[in-house]
């Protein structure tokens, strides 16, 4: 899958390691092979909220990223940038069907897995104000969708990887850090190790630290 442009300059990704949302987007970077500097926000700390960093994104979340002065917020929308800019059609289709079925799975990334595994995981390693037991079954009730999905086919919405796996696939392989086993999804886990085996693949540091108390 090579890349038909490189950029200017590094990119520079505002990032907090231990966010998936971020981790997409060094993943999708890496992936392209793609030079980029990372940029630590520390959001335990409130810097995300600094007058500095909401010029960024008003929302003040990461990641944003900054490509030579164009500013991108949104890891979704950081992707289908990346894709369509330094990627090719590979990681993003140009047909109508081929770029609904990448949509499709762009949603369900803002969706159940924010509320699924996202949330859970907020609560056990962040102890984020959130229902756990509500977290969860929407998780499972995800993977129970996806895994069903996944019976005959290698990845989620074309017969290779585009940016829909790599959006899906940094909160679902860290699922068990928030209480959510994989260990029945058989079709899942074969599909998070393809991902994992894809040149370019960086992984996104294991925490089980639980902050609550």
């Amino acid at each position: 899958m090579a890349i038909t442009t490189q950029p200017s300059k590094p990119l520079k990704i505002y990032d907090f390691e231990k966010s998936g949302h971020a981790h997409r987007v060094r993943l999708m970077a890496s992936l392209l092979n793609l030079p980029y500097a990372s940029i630590p926000v520390d959001l335990l700390a409130g810097e995300q909220r600094t007058p500095a960093y909401l010029k960024l994104n008003p929302f003040g979340a990461v990641p944003v990223l900054d490509d030579d002065g164009v500013i991108v917020w949104d890891s979704t929308a950081i992707l289908v940038y990346l894709a369509k800019k330094y990627g090719n059609e590979t990681w993003l289709p140009e047909d109508p069907q081929g770029a609904a079925l990448v949509q499709r799975f762009l949603s369900i990334a803002s969706g159940e897995v924010f509320r699924g595994p996202c949330a859970a995981r907020l609560i056990t390693v962040f102890n984020a104000p959130l229902d756990h037991e509500t977290s969860k079954a929407v998780a499972y009730k995800l993977f129970d969708i996806l895994d069903a999905h996944l019976d005959d086919r290698d990845f989620l919405a074309a017969d290779h990887p585009t940016i829909a796996d790599v959006a899906c696939y940094s909160y679902i392989a860290h699922a068990p850090e928030g209480d959510v086993s994989l260990e029945k999804y058989d079709h899942i886990r074969h599909w998070l190790k393809r991902i994992e085996a894809l040149p370019g693949f960086i992984a996104m540091p294991e925490t089980r630290i639980c902050l609550a108390t």
